[in-house]
């Protein structure tokens, strides 16, 4: 018939195929069409219902002999047997769906809860760290307090006395459970909701934890800065984190770093920016001055004719590279001020200046007035 599907067409394997290489198809393609990964592909959904289709039927033995005798039409409603009856639990066992999504949905499988360790690690934390420009530089050693889940000091992180293996999953903390879904039945794996996937049950809960093995609490952690650090680091403490459950290992602690602006300095990469105003007179006639830097002073020497917006260059006086050996460099730009007012002996000296330059002294006319005289 004209609408006859080709299952084998349809997983993309040979007539001869084995239930290995149909199982090895049908994992590539059901990742390919999941309608959860393909939200953009509209025909997603229709593709991952054919691919269920074709597996479903080629791994089985007897339903794969029907299609090769009679095609798909066998298996349509009113024929030898409707898809929407099949039942999928005998192929299911075989080909563990669980395994399939574990390694796409990062163990999550829509026929069953997302797998779950028995070591219940604990939650990674975050804590924002402001410091000065100066510490940037230099590194330093921070104390921070935090409030998180610690282990819990009346039953030493256990959760109870009395521990035994759980009676519902007899230690595994999984129970393998069995769903009707639209395409059958499948089997899956989740975790066993009666210990919470630790596989143990208690004779005596702890009362301060309620089983948990946690409760919270505050810590001092010390924090080691490098030299070098910028805005939005990310400092990893390990193990520094909430107390996973029941004796499970710690999370981590994550210190995003945040560096204060400076009253003097602008930090671009690793060199520094300063602005110092020098006088008409220093300009003019040169000079060597004192100038901050994030590690004392330094001098510099001005040469004589210096033009306001003047850059000069302190190699290694800027911050260090993160876990580098170089040094950036401060630079240094002058203003020159004009003088705004000035008593008479200023005056007369700049207009003697003036005459020996053989300039004019005179206010001048302004430009349109010259223009139109």
């Amino acid at each position: 018939m004209s609408d006859d599907k080709d299952y084998y067409k349809i997983l993309g394997v040979d007539k001869g195929a084995s239930k290995a290489d149909i199982k090895r198809a049908y994992k590539k393609l059901a990742k390919k069409y999941h309608p959860d990964l393909n939200k953009d592909y509209p025909d997603a959904e229709k593709k991952f219902k054919e691919v269920n289709e074709a597996a479903s039927v080629l791994g089985d033995d007897q339903k794969r002999q029907q299609y090769d005798q009679f095609g798909s039409s066998a298996f349509k409603n009113g024929g030898q047997g409707g898809f929407s009856d099949f039942d999928f639990s005998g192929f299911a066992s075989s080909f563990d769906f669980d395994d399939i999504f574990d390694q796409f949905f990062g163990g999550s499988s829509p026929f069953g809860a997302r797998r779950r360790s028995a070591d219940k690690k604990g939650a990674d934390l975050r804590y924002d760290l402001t410091i000065t420009l100066e510490e940037a530089a230099q590194g330093v050693e921070k104390e921070v307090t935090l409030r998180k889940r610690v282990t819990c000091k009346a039953c030493g992180g256990q959760g109870g006395s009395g521990a035994h293996d759980c009676s519902t999953c007899h230690g595994s903390g999984m129970v393998r459970q069995t769903r009707r879904t639209p395409f059958g039945m499948f089997s899956s794996t989740a975790q066993c909701p009666s210990c919470n996937g630790t596989g143990s049950s208690f004779e005596h809960l702890c009362s301060t934890c309620d089983g948990t093995g946690v409760q919270m609490g505050s810590a001092k952690i010390k924090v080691d800065i490098p030299a070098g650090v910028d805005n939005d680091m990310r400092l990893r403490v390990s193990g520094e984190g909430d107390a996973g459950l029941r004796g499970g290992s710690a999370g981590d602690l994550y210190v995003f770093i945040s560096v204060e602006e400076h009253e003097y300095f602008e930090r671009v990469g690793s060199d520094l920016h300063l602005r110092v105003p020098l006088s008409f007179v220093q300009a003019t006639l040169g000079d060597d001055i004192e100038v901050p830097t994030l590690f004392g002073k330094a001098s510099l020497r001005i040469p004589a004719g210096t033009a306001s917006g003047t850059s000069f260059r302190l190699k290694g006086k800027g911050t260090p590279v993160l876990r580098g050996s170089r040094t950036g460099d401060e630079l240094v730009t002058v203003n020159v001020e004009v003088p705004q007012k000035l008593n008479a002996k200023q005056r007369q000296a700049l207009e003697s200046f003036a005459k020996a330059s053989g300039e004019s002294v005179q206010p001048q006319r302004s430009f349109f007035k010259k223009l139109f005289k």
